[in-house]
């Protein structure tokens, strides 16, 4: 019996579907509109006999591979970051993008991406969306804050701003025009912060349900917006085999290639999750400002390497510690982040 792989090479508009057999022969390729209907209809000759479909990881490809997913088709993210073609190709087309992604995928070599559960990502989304709305509602206060000082000549404390209702922020200036922008900003601040507010507390409700939610607050500097983020980022913690892997995830490792104690270049430093990378960063600063043995650790680093630097190093710490808090389900032990309490290392 034959068997095939398909590739799927996806635009915002349209996407070109192409399909090989077992030995590599190009069997169809069809360039479609982006409508599931139209690549069952296509995949459908070929559905007992297919292997898997290889979709391109671009910025829209939640419908199409939840929709594959659904209608039974065996389904793998492609990594595009990961995939380097010949550079010695003469001609290069969505067709043979296609049909290199479905030939990658038959030979078993090609680069694959995870694929979040379509249960929680929104779930994951919508707290992403929550950190922009934090950036407007800053942007907001500063701009505020701005105004004041350049026309009354006196700092304005942000919990004097936070604590000054919408009636009262217009006091604060003398000109009409000035008297306006300021009602307004205060108005949309507090707008941002109700939406805020919303997302949290649904967002916590699917991150309560993570059975590991509760231990990864009891690391220092993780409350709960940060233990969010780490709940609803990570996914499934069994696809990072050791905490080296994880770190490097979260973007928390050195990214310098190194010949002769020579720096030659740097590798991908984009590799992997950013909010991941915000949150264990923030979570670094938390630590070393609350607690001691925290700040004790990275005063030595950043003695010998400088502060960013030693951020940096304590945010790797504290990935490896949730690592080993999600994955064994214990609960965190300082002894084991830093070392120099106990001399075991993690």
């Amino acid at each position: 019996m034959k068997s095939y792989t398909a590739g799927i090479d996806l635009h915002s508009n349209n996407l070109t579907l192409a399909v090989v057999d077992e030995s590599g022969k190009r069997i169809n390729c069809r360039k479609l509109n982006c409508d599931l209907s139209l690549v069952l209809q296509a995949l459908d000759a070929f559905k007992n006999e297919l292997r898997s479909v290889a979709v391109e990881s671009t910025f829209n490809w939640y419908w199409l591979v939840d929709g594959l997913i659904q209608h039974g088709y065996p389904v793998v993210l492609a990594n595009p970051a990961a995939i380097e073609q010949y550079n010695g190709i003469k001609h290069a087309d969505d067709k043979n993008d296609a049909f290199f992604l479905a030939e990658m995928l038959r030979l078993g070599i090609l680069p694959t991406g995870y694929i979040y559960d379509a249960q929680l990502r929104p779930v994951r989304d919508l707290l992403r969306r929550r950190m922009n709305l934090v950036h407007q509602r800053t942007a907001l206060t500063l701009s505020l804050k701005s105004l004041h000082h350049r026309t009354v000549g006196q700092t304005l404390a942000l919990n004097k701003i936070k604590a000054t209702g919408n009636a009262d922020v217009a006091e604060l200036f003398e000109h009409p025009a000035n008297r306006l922008i300021a009602t307004l900003q205060k108005q949309h601040i507090e707008a941002l912060s109700q939406s805020i507010e919303i997302i949290e507390k649904e967002a916590l409700k699917s991150a309560k349900s993570r059975s590991y939610y509760d231990r990864l607050k009891t690391l220092p500097g993780v409350g709960v917006i940060l233990g969010m983020t780490i709940a609803l980022e990570v996914g499934d913690v069994s696809r990072f085999k050791t905490p080296g892997d994880f770190a490097s995830y979260c973007r928390t490792v050195d990214s310098r290639r190194l010949s002769n104690n020579k720096q030659k270049g740097s590798n991908n430093q984009k590799c992997g999750n950013k909010y991941l990378a915000w949150a264990f960063v923030e979570g670094a600063n938390f630590a070393k400002q609350h607690h001691e043995n925290c700040r004790r650790w990275f005063d030595r680093k950043a003695a010998k390497c400088g502060k960013i630097v030693a951020t940096k190093a304590l945010a790797c710490k504290l990935a490896k510690a949730a690592w080993h808090v999600m994955s064994t389900g214990e609960d965190y032990d300082e002894k084991r982040m830093l070392p120099h309490l106990s001399g075991t290392k993690i």
